[in-house]
This record gives C-alpha cells, structure tokens and sequence, in this order.
C-alpha cells in the first residue's frame, strides 16, 4: 500500500487531484491508516493512470466515472451479464476518445504553423 504522496509523484498527480478524485467519488483508495490517510494499491495506481490519459482528451468527472465503472464490470467475472452492456459504452467512448484525438492533431498542427510562421518571421 502506498500513501498519497507516493501515489502523486508516480502519477505525476497533485495531492489535490488524487483527494479531489476521492471526494467527488471518481477513484476512491483502497483503505486508510488507523489515522486517515489514504492508501493505495497498484490497481489504484493503474486506475489514475487510465483517468490520468483521459484528462487531456477533455472528458467530464461524470464521462470518466462512468468509463472506470465499466472497465471494472469488464474486469468482474462474476458480473457477466453486464460485460455486454459495458463493452457497448466502452466502443462508445472509444469512438469519442478517437474523435477528441483527431481534434488535437489538428489543433497541434495548427500550433506548429504558427511556431513556423514567427520562427520565419523572426529569422
């Protein structure tokens, strides 16, 4: 089990993300100390990871809840019955994150031009 501070410099994290994630209920840790603070396990560390990659994409605290709570109805065996509806909205997000990808390839692109035009203009 490792403590938040740990937990944030391998995520690249703020305490204040790691904490906020916790209070709003998108990745809560898997346990606490007899005093409070919060533990996490390498699935908890995984998890942020996954968040962490869907931050950037521009997706809401409600669409990255409701992705990680599919990911892990994926992950229960015991819940196959809901593997099918999980994988629909997954290949769902998928789509978007794809659609949301593009978008920041043009938007890079358009970046660079313009780093081109005042390195020219510059030269």
């Amino acid at each position: 089990m490792m403590q938040i501070g740990e937990v944030a410099a391998r995520t690249e994290l703020s305490l204040r993300s790691l904490r906020h994630w916790d209070e709003v209920g998108l990745l809560r840790p898997s346990g606490r100390t007899d005093g409070g603070f919060r533990l996490y396990t390498e699935d908890d560390v995984e998890k942020i990871l996954v968040i962490r990659r869907m931050k950037p994409l521009g997706f809401t605290l409600e669409e990255m809840s409701a992705a990680m709570r599919d990911l892990e109805a994926l992950r229960d065996a015991g819940a196959a019955d809901a593997h099918a509806t999980a994988r629909a909205r997954l290949t769902a997000v998928l789509a978007d994150a794809t659609a949301r990808r593009a978008r920041l390839e043009t938007q890079i692109a358009m970046a660079d031009e313009f780093l081109d035009q005042l390195t020219r203009q510059l030269a």
